[in-house]
């Protein structure tokens, strides 16, 4: 039986859990709301009625569009040059030993932990002393660097809870190193690369203090926003805002469906392992 201070902690934690989760949502819920709102000025502060024609016609500004288009190419390309160069990464960490592992290993972890905006200056410095012309490149790049950081350390955890053997039993079988992994390895880590390739792509299209020191003349889409505060953000903002957490959350729905898949078919991999394991065991008596 549980007594009465167990239920009033439980209660208690149900219900300051909430509010956390209220606390957090509640900037989210404000985007969704405008995004339906019927402004009938510049600014998209005030309710003043349900509409869905901003929803008919996202695209209205051209700036808008341009800027929501660059700020896709870029967390696509970003996203697959970390996911790729970061996965390799993570194998080479988890797998195999070389000196200065250890060095690396911890440079690893040095973006996440330095502020954004002494990266964003250093590498504005690195690009002018190169002379290379800031601009879609160099934000490409930018966002390469810092978000190759959060798929190794995503990539490397999913490494680190898989069973080695696997991998040994196939190159006993003749296997080779490069058919292993196309096989066993990559399969095996696919959700953990997919869930690195959706947080490296989140923080790109979020990413600003990055961007502003390297964007140059290309304007992203957060860029795009800061630019709108100052004569007023127009709605379609909140509606491609809203879009895009839509695409994310499908996204992530999908990547929790294939994990859950994948669990239940190695569930059940075990299960007919176990009755064929336990006919091999020689009878006593």
């Amino acid at each position: 039986m549980r007594s009465t201070g167990d239920k009033i902690r439980s209660w208690g934690l149900a219900v300051w859990s909430g509010l956390a989760l209220l606390y957090l949502f509640i900037p989210i819920f404000i985007v969704v709301m405008f995004s339906f709102n019927d402004n009938q000025g510049r600014f998209n502060f005030t309710w003043q009625g349900f509409t869905f024609d901003h929803w008919t016609n996202p695209f209205a500004n051209p700036d808008l569009a341009v800027a929501l288009k660059n700020s896709v190419l870029i967390a696509l390309f970003s996203t697959l040059l970390a996911t790729v160069l970061g996965t390799f990464m993570a194998l080479a960490l988890v797998r195999y030993g070389f000196r200065g592992r250890g060095v690396v290993d911890l440079l690893v972890f040095l973006p996440l932990a330095t502020p954004e905006v002494v990266l964003g200056a250093a590498l504005l410095a690195l690009f002018l002393t190169m002379a290379v012309n800031t601009g879609f490149a160099t934000i490409v790049i930018a966002h390469t660097m810092f978000t190759i950081s959060y798929v190794v350390v995503t990539v490397k955890a999913r490494l680190e809870g898989m069973d080695r053997h696997i991998e040994e039993a196939a190159m006993d079988l003749g296997a080779t190193e490069w058919t292993t992994f196309r096989k066993i390895t990559l399969p095996m880590i696919a959700p953990g690369v997919a869930a690195a390739a959706l947080l490296a792509s989140a923080i790109s299209v979020d990413d600003y203090v990055i961007t502003s020191f390297n964007a140059g003349q290309t304007q992203t889409f957060p860029l795009f926003i800061f630019g709108a505060t100052r004569q007023g953000v127009p709605p379609e903002v909140n509606v491609l805002a809203t879009a895009l957490l839509v695409v994310v959350l499908i996204l992530m729905a999908l990547n929790v469906m294939l994990q859950r898949r994948l669990a239940q078919r190695s569930l059940r991999r075990e299960a007919l392992d176990e009755p064929e394991s336990a006919a091999l065991v020689p009878a006593r008596g």
